[in-house]
C-alpha cells in the first residue's frame, strides 16, 4: 500500500498580532486580508461613524480562519488622537489574552481634493497632516514602545510614490507622506537593539477610492499612460510587499522606502 503523503501549509505569521489602521477599505483592507491568510491575528482600525465596512472585513477573515476562536476584530479610533491610539493598542492586547502585538501597518490616510498648494485652505492642510503625519507619528510612537521586542516586531507605514514623482496638484498630501518617510528612517535607527524594524511602503497609482477622489477620467487615463505596465496598480500588489516585510524573511530590510508602482517612478 502506498505511503500517504501529508502536505502542510506554511503560515509564516501564525500567532502574530497585527494592527492595520485604515484597514476597512482600499489598500488597508487588502493588507488585512493578506496578513490573515499568512496566519496573523488581525485588528482592523477604522475611524468613520459606521463600523459596517470594518465588520464585513472582520467577518470575511473569521469565516476562513484556521483558528478555533475569532482571529479578527474591529476597533474604532481616530489615529490623530493620542488617547484613541493608546486605546487601539490596549484593545488589541486584551482581545488576544494580553499577548504582545507584533506588527503595525499604518495605512490610514486622506487626500481631501486634487488642488494646487496656492488654492489649498489652511483647514485642508491641517486635516491632511493631522491624519497622515500626526497619525503616523502617534501610531509609530505607541508601536515602538509596545511591539514585541527581540524579533518579529514590524512597523510598516504606507506613504506614496508621489514623494519621488513630485506631481503638481497634491502638494500637502505629498508633503505629509514625505515627512513620514523621513520619520520612519530615523525611527529605524532609534529602535536599535529592540529587534523591531521600521519601513515604508510607497504605492504608486492604485485603483482605490482615495486615488480616484478629485480626478477626472482624463487625469486617470494620463496617469495610466505614464506607467510602463499600462495599468493602475491593485491593492493586492501592495499587500504582498507588506506581507513580505511583516514576516521573518523581511527582517534584513530596515529603514527603507519601497516604492511599489510598476515603474511609474
Amino acid at each position: 500500500m502506498a505511503e500517504e503523503t501529508v502536505i502542510t501549509v506554511s503560515l509564516p505569521l501564525r500567532d502574530r498580532i497585527a494592527i492595520i489602521t485604515g484597514g476597512s477599505h482600499g489598500i488597508g483592507q487588502a493588507i488585512a486580508i493578506h496578513l490573515a491568510s499568512l496566519g496573523a491575528k488581525i485588528v482592523i482600525n477604522y475611524s468613520s461613524s459606521s463600523s459596517q465596512a470594518a465588520d464585513q472585513v472582520v467577518s470575511q477573515i473569521n469565516s476562513v480562519s484556521n483558528y478555533q476562536s475569532p482571529c479578527a476584530i474591529a476597533v474604532k479610533a481616530d489615529v490623530s488622537d493620542p488617547d484613541q491610539v493608546k486605546n487601539l493598542f490596549d484593545s488589541a492586547e486584551s482581545a488576544f489574552n494580553g499577548s504582545s502585538i507584533h506588527i503595525l501597518v499604518n495605512s490610514a490616510g486622506i487626500m481631501d481634493r486634487y488642488t494646487s498648494i496656492l488654492s489649498t485652505s489652511v483647514e485642508d492642510f491641517d486635516r491632511t497632516f493631522a491624519v497622515n503625519c500626526r497619525g503616523a507619528f502617534l501610531c509609530c510612537k505607541e508601536a515602538g514602545n509596545r511591539l514585541k521586542k527581540g524579533g518579529g516586531g514590524r512597523i510598516i507605514c504606507l506613504t506614496t510614490s508621489l514623494v519621488a514623482a513630485l506631481k503638481p496638484g497634491v502638494g500637502p498630501y505629498t508633503a505629509s507622506k514625505a515627512a513620514v518617510e523621513a520619520m520612519v528612517k530615523i525611527l529605524a535607527k532609534e529602535l536599535k537593539g529592540t529587534g523591531i524594524t521600521a519601513n515604508c511602503v510607497a504605492p504608486g497609482p492604485i485603483a482605490t477610492e482615495l486615488f480616484f477622489t478629485g480626478k477626472t477620467e482624463e487625469m486617470v487615463n494620463r496617469i495610466v499612460g505614464e506607467c510602463p505596465l499600462g495599468r493602475l496598480g491593485e491593492p493586492k500588489d501592495v499587500a504582498t510587499v507588506v506581507g513580505f516585510l511583516a514576516g521573518d524573511a523581511g527582517e534584513w530590510v530596515n529603514g527603507q522606502v519601497i516604492r511599489v508602482n510598476g515603474g511609474f517612478v
